[in-house]
């Protein structure tokens, strides 16, 4: 019987013994699992709000970067329009200083004309003072402005008189007979009056500013239009030398 016991006591007290153990390892894990579980989910809390902060900072670093680039955009656009505008503003400087230099050969111009206007009417002023001393009528043809052999050497001889003044003015003035039109005839008549201030110019070198120059058509006639004769003598151009009188 002693034997039988034994075995049933060693039984008892291994179960006692693991029952024990087991209510001291539950208490174990409540004590130290739980605080790091606890621990743990903390960290897991924060990492989320850690994880929400960050993405609303990149939510917001890209609205900046966003908002940097659209900066930068109106920043380059600006820049290009400050460009168009200088170089709006240089060709408007540009065409200024056209207009100006325009503005002051025009002026220039127009002081020469004066000074032109000015002395051809002191010239005319001064021709009360002059009186005729000779006088040439160069013939032409019908309807015609070119100077014949005779012509030519009449206005030699008038060239030789005239370049022997110091101080004269010569009057060339053009004629027609009264075939053809008006407007024909006033155009014939200044012909004439070229042809042969340009013979004196070219040939005698008479200066131009001595002579005024005029066609008049078939006014003023010398002779009667209703003969052949009268209308010979009417096809001319007078040339006619002033010189200052004699005090």
């Amino acid at each position: 019987m002693k034997f039988a016991v034994r075995p049933l006591m060693s039984s008892a007290l291994l179960a006692s013994a693991l029952l024990v153990t087991g209510c001291a390892t539950k208490k174990h894990v409540k004590t130290s699992i739980e605080p790091l579980e606890r621990r743990v989910d903390e960290l897991e809390a924060k990492t989320k709000k850690t994880d929400s902060s960050v993405a609303e900072l990149e939510r917001n670093l890209s609205k900046t970067d966003e908002q940097v680039r659209g900066a930068d955009a109106r920043a380059n656009q600006a820049a290009l329009e400050a460009a168009k505008a200088n170089e709006r503003a240089a060709r408007s400087s540009e065409q200024a200083e056209a207009a100006g230099r325009a503005a002051s050969s025009a002026q220039s111009a127009i002081d020469a004309e004066k000074k032109r206007i000015a002395a051809i009417d002191e010239r005319i002023t001064n021709l009360d003072n002059y009186q005729v001393e000779h006088s040439e009528s160069v013939l032409f043809k019908f309807g015609s402005h070119t100077l014949s052999a005779d012509s030519k050497k009449q206005l030699d001889a008038a060239a030789g008189k005239i370049l022997d003044e110091h101080r004269y003015v010569v009057e060339v003035q053009g004629y027609t007979d009264k075939t053809g039109s008006a407007e024909y005839n006033l155009m014939l008549s200044r012909k004439r009056a070229d042809a042969v201030v340009q013979y004196l110019t070219v040939q005698h070198k008479v200066p131009l500013h001595r002579l005024f120059v005029n066609g008049v058509g078939s006014e003023m006639p010398a002779a009667d239009n209703k003969s052949r004769q009268g209308r010979e003598q009417n096809r001319r151009v007078e040339v006619r030398l002033y010189t200052p009188k004699a005090n």
